[in-house]
């Protein structure tokens, strides 16, 4: 495996991790709270969060095995996609399960997407740190 592709792996098995703390999180915050249908909020945030990070995951693995010099405009590309399919999740939800529920789901949801943002940031920070790690391995 190249050095690549075991920060990629690493990427994958963090992003796991943390969208289960955070769903076992939102969902005790919930019985705390005694709110009702949290179950349906948390599922679709911790599904979104784990194909969009997989995805981040492989695809930058490919674009930093095939040319390092683009990876600037990856990380771009990924921040403007997310976003945009984040927002086209939050159309899609408040379309089907109607205006009532929506706040619920923006908070759930929102919570999702920072903890997404947060640790793409944190982890491809550090990587870039050690992006010479990358070349040596090539």
């Amino acid at each position: 495996m190249t050095g690549a592709g075991k920060y990629s792996r690493r990427y994958i098995i963090q992003t796991v991790g943390l969208i289960i703390a955070l769903s076992v999180t939102a969902w005790a915050v919930g019985l705390v709270l005694g709110t009702d249908g949290m179950m349906i909020p948390i599922i679709v945030s911790a599904v979104f969060s784990f194909v969009i990070e997989c995805a981040d995951a492989l695809v930058w693995r490919r674009v930093a095995e095939r040319s390092l010099d683009s990876l600037p405009t990856f990380y771009t590309a990924v921040s403007g996609f997310r976003m945009l399919l984040a927002l086209a999740v939050m159309l899609v939800y408040w379309l089907v399960a109607g205006q009532e529920s929506i706040r619920m789901f923006f908070f759930v949801f929102a919570a999702y997407y920072i903890m997404l943002l947060a640790h793409h940031s944190i982890f491809f920070a550090g990587v870039s740190g050690s992006i010479d790690k990358l070349n040596d391995v090539k």
